[in-house]
């Protein structure tokens, strides 16, 4: 990968990405943040001969988004397979959903799994904290793709307001995510960490900050094409709802 414009195929937009994945870089920033949402490191056997066997990594990250999938392959390379999956809501879990969902594989043998030499090798320290340093300057794209990867969105008709949370199994990462709100230039209030039924965890944004910060993280989105359409026009949909709520 070198510093270059990739073009998504079928389409005109063209992403701008460095040539170390974990550079500071809107594109990195915006991968990495669906890595750390709703990425995984997968192993599995491969043949090589029939009298011998290696262990293979990959990395996985799954939206629900196509646009976004094409957008994130176009900044690593990899391959997206499409399915549709029926999971259990993650506040809920007599609810479940269906839904079409988009996996971006990145293998190990991909130019050495974006120049590492493991799919362990992801954001994190020594300690396994998440290290989003390099990504301070592109805190919006960060944000974003951290929403579009373990982020909720819902318009609450209780109270015609838009509710945004984050929900995830690691609470190092919510722990991350609440400290890049604080230190965003929105002045977005937290809920404290909660259990949720499924065994994760999870917070939320407070319901008056919603509209300003969902405005402010999606704005000038289309000129770098770092998003994904259908959970910005969720979020645009909710908050006209709640602007109409009353009238």
């Amino acid at each position: 990968m070198s510093d270059a414009e990739s073009v998504i195929e079928g389409d005109t937009l063209e992403v701008a990405v460095p040539s170390d994945p974990l550079a500071g870089h809107p594109a990195t920033a915006y991968f990495w943040g669906h890595v750390a949402g709703s990425g995984r490191v997968v192993r599995s056997e491969a043949s090589i001969t029939d009298s011998e066997r290696r262990r293979c990594e990959r990395l996985e990250v799954v939206t629900t988004d196509e646009h976004a999938a094409q957008v994130l392959a176009a900044i690593v390379g990899g391959n997206v397979d499409h399915e549709t999956t029926s999971r259990e809501y993650a506040h809920d879990t007599s609810i479940t959903r269906t839904e079409d969902e988009y996996t971006l594989s990145i293998d190990e043998d991909s130019e050495e799994l974006l120049g590492r030499t493991s799919a362990l090798s992801l954001p994190v320290d020594g300690r396994g904290n998440y290290r989003f340093g390099a990504f301070s300057s592109h805190d919006r794209e960060l944000l974003r793709g951290l929403l579009e990867g373990c982020g909720t969105i819902c318009f609450k008709s209780s109270s015609g307001t838009v509710g945004i949370s984050f929900v995830h199994d690691d609470r190092t990462l919510l722990e991350a995510t609440q400290e890049l709100l604080a230190d965003c230039p929105i002045d977005t209030a937290v809920s404290e960490l909660s259990a949720t039924s499924s065994g994760g965890y999870w917070f939320g944004v407070d319901d008056a900050a919603v509209p300003e910060f969902g405005t402010w993280l999606y704005e000038g989105c289309e000129a770098t094409g770092l998003f994904a359409p259908s959970r910005r026009r969720k979020l645009e949909r909710s908050i006209a709802q709640a602007d109409s709520y009353g009238e």
